[in-house]
């Protein structure tokens, strides 16, 4: 039996150029901006003109999962290509890999089987660079933070109720909790710091929760990331940071387009979790995706209790979307998992 990277890696010498994907969804190759020959942004200028009815939006979510993931993605894309078969214009909606989980006890996140987006190990390694670039966001607003309580803390930010935190696409725990300005008064004030995953950052909840270019530098800038010595919050926009934040995420907010192995479009944008963000794509790609297809195929994170119910009460909410339908992933191994029977067997 095959593995998913053998079938990925046979697949890839029938893949399609990616202007014949976009050419499906009737996007001009004017409008992809290409990364290589199988992948490209599609353009934050490009809008459909062609007026159709609103796109039919399913969700897959699933019961709680067990430590090897319970398959939403598998499903979503096996359920794409479904739809795409039987004449469907179909769009797949998922969210973008995490390096942490990855190259930890989960592994990629492009589905698995006959049932994959390619190219896999593109996504599931730094794909069109939109996690770095977030990361990169994040830690500016970090700095700027920082560099303002060293140059005369104008703000009266006081140091031991600063509560926004570094980012890292990777599992480190030795990062988690630390000590950070030491080393004389020319390198900062020392207080406890600390590094989230970047799929975790406020600022990819905020990126994924943002209609365009200027609603993320607004949103941006409502970003609590401290409190004054008399309990006044402090946010982005109080250190004038959501403009240079925006700039560094420019390109990043364009959706990425790829294929599935039977050549059905996919739409990769924004990674937050779900255990602690909405475990969602981005809305701008979600919304792409409505004026591009009929059909609109999507997962939310986790379980349906962190993920559907974050989708319908969130994402929903913020979009004013009414999905169309659910799909409950429930397996066998799952429901054997949590009803007692250990994990090897």
């Amino acid at each position: 039996m095959k593995t998913d990277i053998e079938i990925a890696q046979h697949a890839q010498k029938q893949m399609k150029p990616i202007v014949e994907i976009g050419a499906k969804l009737g996007i001009p190759a004017e409008s992809l901006l290409p990364y290589g020959h199988y992948k490209a942004k599609i353009s934050a200028t490009y809008k459909n003109s062609v007026s159709k009815p609103a796109a039919k939006v399913i969700l897959v979510t699933a019961i709680s999962p067990t430590p090897a993931g319970e398959g939403k993605t598998t499903v979503s894309v096996g359920l794409g290509d479904a739809l795409a078969k039987l004449g469907k214009k179909t769009v797949i909606c998922l969210r973008e890999p995490s390096l942490g989980p990855v190259f930890g006890v989960k592994g990629g996140a492009a589905g698995g089987g006959y049932a994959q987006i390619i190219p896999m190990e593109d996504i599931n390694l730094h794909f069109t660079g939109d996690l770095h670039a977030i990361t990169s966001a994040n830690n500016l607003l970090a700095a700027l933070l920082d560099n303002h309580i060293h140059q005369g803390n104008i703000l009266n930010i006081d140091p031991r109720q600063v509560v926004y935190r570094r980012a890292i696409d990777m599992n480190d725990r030795q990062l988690r909790f630390l000590t950070s300005g030491l080393g004389g008064k020319t390198n900062g004030i020392p207080r406890e710091d600390g590094f989230d995953i970047t799929a975790a950052s406020e600022v990819m909840a905020t990126f994924c929760l943002s209609r365009n270019l200027a609603d993320l530098k607004e949103n941006l800038s409502r970003i609590v990331v401290a409190y004054t010595y008399d309990g006044k919050p402090i946010t982005a926009g109080d250190l004038q940071a959501q403009g240079a934040m925006a700039v560094l995420l420019k390109e990043a907010f364009d959706p990425n387009l790829v294929q599935t192995l039977e050549g059905t479009p996919a739409i990769i944008h924004g990674g937050p979790f779900a255990d602690i963000a909405h475990g969602c794509n981005t809305i701008a790609a979600t919304s792409l995706a409505m004026e591009l297809g009929d059909y609109v195929v999507t997962e939310a994170g986790f379980g349906a209790d962190l993920g559907a119910e974050k989708f319908i009460n969130i994402k929903c909410r913020k979009m004013g979307l009414n999905p169309s339908a659910t799909v409950l992933v429930a397996s066998i191994r799952a429901l054997k998992y949590h009803g007692g029977v250990d994990k090897a067997n």
